[in-house]
């Protein structure tokens, strides 16, 4: 498999997706303006509002409508079918189960998909969870988030593809792909600098706009060109003082004007703040009864009336909607419920994604793969007995048999914001099957005494933990949470062979590190998380994963160590009368010191050495990379050869950085190339210009300096196996 970071969709490739998906762009157009012409203007406003249906009295809701995160009316008369919109990008999520017994396939985490560093792991998982949203009668999925990992407290950081905009644009674009291969739409989220959740309602980010385009934007930006989602959904946040739902700059310049965007922007749900937010470049009001007003229906017929809106702005809002139902083949191939699901086929996706994903970030004296003279085997803690962690939200899924355990916060009640739930796939369970020829036997962790005795009778001790992430709340450290720590290192200083299993949505610190001889990190690893953390361990999976996160050795690392927000004041009447009811702080202002500077970049600048590195990963055999031969020119091409020199098949993640004078490194492409022991494969990549340059933001345009230009190869963005050197040309491209 060979990856060719090129700037652009080419025209051949753009047309065969247009033609895969529905109707081209000049027949979407004519069909869209026809339809228009023909609209009342009850039925024009009627497209551009639409409530959350979960939150509208039964009798209230329309019939034969399937409950979701948001509802769009429609028009029948003219074939315009309601747009029934459910979250997210990990599944089909069940909205705190509005339809009893309604259960989907959970795929792993953002995190875990990112770390399989494989565009076509994202394709296949995207595909399956829009075959199911299709079946249950969706056809809008609120699928595609890419907002950048900038840092690891970050509450949907595990939602989210990594820190790096090439690899987070490449994944994101390939699963929204897969969404819209079913005839439905995906959307891209959340537009733009909502990196955090603390604040998220009132916090304004203060940014230059060339940083902004090298980092988060360029993901968006790589995103929107691979995968051209049928909608963006903007964010909650501000964007140098302006609500991103309303930003002019975000929506009409960069979204519309720069990068070229046909599809039509949604707001997310109680994120509108104005009704002239539709003449600034928003065209939909999400779950309008969360926001202070129907600013997209009531107050708009007002404004339209006083002449303060004008009507070419609802036609334009409108006529992007319905062009874009057409253009994804919505109108024309109609979701209906009630397709069959193949359950047992879509777990095998969801499996073969989270063992892409895990990555092996310790393995001293080849503790794994578990060796077959292991014939005593302790498993402890993490609820190993009974499932796999997944993360909280809108994201949560209801997987297929049920969840096996929900730990609710006190007063929380079903919502998935302060419930801990874990899906039915037990690592206990599984690794008993996997190692029929052992004794496994279990203890909970609760007693770091008992848990030590049992581990000190045993061959090898493997240690479950976890920490929980969820939307709406950032975590307030890196450490695992209720004694952890401590469990891990009694259990070590009873068995030296220590393995720990990592089920988080985030980098974690470890102390504890040294003391342990195997650390596998699995996130949030879905439907059939326990199978595929077993098939690791055991060596039926040789590990491939790679980190798409820096982990830090502490937060004294970050550029913001005491996250932003942190120390602000809660809300009052006042705020929430001006930012809606969802603000539970006052406004702040949020500086990211880093600018472009993401994660690795960072750590690059700065000279600190993190606990581990972007792109790192470990696999059980080994691989060596020779015959680098870099070209000179206008563009940049890197070709080099990986070999596996050990004794099994496996997977490797050659990554390739450049950097000049007074820039730091950047991730330019990789490869993921499977090869046999003594097999190579010559890897080839080409460069996006954009990765390697820098945003003129005064001539507004990307350029790439003349000069010398430093290529590195390796396992990892610290690790260095081969370095040339190239010269190119300057360069000047259009935003």
């Amino acid at each position: 498999m060979r990856l060719a970071m090129a700037a652009a969709v080419s025209g051949l490739a753009l047309m065969a997706g247009w033609a895969a998906a529905g109707e081209t762009p000049s027949q979407a157009d004519a069909k869209a303006q026809a339809l228009l012409e023909q609209m009342t203007q009850d039925e024009k406003i009627g497209l551009l509002h639409g409530p959350m249906l979960a939150l509208v009295q039964r009798s209230k809701r329309p019939d034969g409508i399937v409950i979701g995160a948001g509802y769009i009316a429609g028009v029948p008369r003219l074939g315009i079918p309601a747009l029934t919109e459910t979250d997210a990008s990990l599944g089909v999520s069940n909205l705190n189960n509005q339809r009893p017994g309604d259960v989907a396939t959970a795929l792993p985490s953002g995190l875990a998909v990112a770390s399989s560093w494989d565009p076509e792991v994202a394709y296949r998982g995207g595909a399956m969870i829009g075959a199911e949203a299709r079946a249950k009668g969706f056809n809008v999925m609120l699928a595609g988030g890419v907002n950048l990992v900038r840092d690891p407290r970050g509450g949907r950081n595990f939602e989210y593809l990594g820190e790096d905009p090439l690899l987070a644009g490449r994944l994101v674009g390939r699963s929204i792909a897969g969404v819209q291969s079913n005839h439905i739409v995906a959307t891209i989220k959340h537009f733009a600098m909502n990196d955090q959740e603390t604040g998220r309602n009132v916090l304004s980010v203060t940014m230059a706009e060339a940083p902004m385009r090298e980092s988060d934007l360029l993901a968006f930006q790589i995103g929107i060109e691979t995968g051209d989602p049928g909608s963006v959904m903007c964010g909650y946040n501000r964007v140098n003082g302006v609500y991103a739902c309303e930003n002019p700059f975000l929506l009409n310049d960069v979204l519309r004007r720069d990068w070229g965007f046909k599809g039509w922007v949604m707001s997310d749900w109680g994120a509108v703040h104005s009704t002239e937010a539709l003449v600034h470049g928003l065209d939909q009001q999400s779950g309008d009864q969360l926001d202070l007003k129907k600013y997209f229906s009531t107050s708009l017929e007002e404004e339209i009336a006083q002449g303060r809106i004008p009507q070419v702005a609802v036609d334009t809002a409108v006529r992007r909607i319905v062009r874009t139902l057409f253009a994804r083949g919505v109108i024309d191939n109609p979701a209906i419920p009630g397709d069959s699901i193949d359950y047992d086929a879509h777990a095998a996706v969801a499996q073969a994604t989270a063992e892409a994903g895990m990555v092996l970030l310790r393995n001293e004296r080849n503790v794994l793969p578990l060796a077959a003279t292991a014939k005593r085997i302790a498993v402890i803690g993490g609820h190993a007995d009974i499932g796999v962690l997944s993360g909280g939200g809108s994201s949560q899924v209801t997987p297929v048999g049920g969840f096996a355990l929900v730990v609710k916060r006190p007063g929380a009640g079903a919502s998935s914001f302060a419930s801990r739930s874990y899906g039915p796939s037990s690592p206990l369970a599984a690794l008993r099957a996997a190692r029929s020829d052992a004794t496994v036997e279990f203890n909970d962790g609760h007693d770091p005494v008992a848990a030590a005795a049992l581990a000190h009778d045993a061959d090898v001790a493997i240690v479950f933990v976890e920490k929980w992430a969820t939307e709406a709340e950032d975590a307030k450290d890196l450490a695992l949470e209720d004694g952890q720590d401590a469990l891990i290192a009694a259990v070590a200083a009873a068995n030296s062979r220590t393995i720990v299993v990592l089920e988080t949505g985030n980098a974690v610190s470890m102390p504890w590190r040294d003391q342990v001889q195997g650390i596998l990190a699995a996130w949030f690893p879905g439907q059939r998380g326990g199978e595929a953390i077993a098939r690791v361990l055991t060596g039926a999976v040789n590990p491939s994963g790679r980190l798409p996160i820096t982990f830090p050795a502490s937060e004294k690392q970050l550029p913001n160590p005491m996250l932003p927000g942190g120390d602000a004041q809660l809300a009052d009447e006042e705020t929430r009368a001006v930012y809606g009811i969802q603000a539970g702080l006052k406004p702040f202002d949020v500086s990211y010191p880093e600018g472009s500077d993401v994660g690795y970049r960072w750590f690059a600048k700065t000279g600190a050495r993190p606990l581990y590195a972007f792109g790192y990963g470990l696999s059980y055999t080994r691989f060596r990379y020779d015959g680098l031969n870099v070209a000179d020119g206008d563009t940049l091409r890197v070709r080099f050869t990986v070999t596996n020199t050990g004794d099994r098949e496996g997977s490797d993640v050659p990554q390739l950085y450049v950097s000049r004078n007074g820039r730091t490194k950047r991730l330019i492409g990789w490869d993921k190339p499977t090869l046999k022991p003594g097999e190579s494969r010559e890897v080839t990549v080409t460069a996006d210009p954009r990765v390697i340059g820098d945003f003129d933001a005064k001539a507004q345009r990307w350029v790439v300096p003349a000069g010398d230009y430093r290529v590195e190869v390796g396992a990892s963005a610290e690790d260095v196996a081969l370095a040339g050197t190239a010269h190119l040309g300057r360069q000047a491209l259009k935003p």
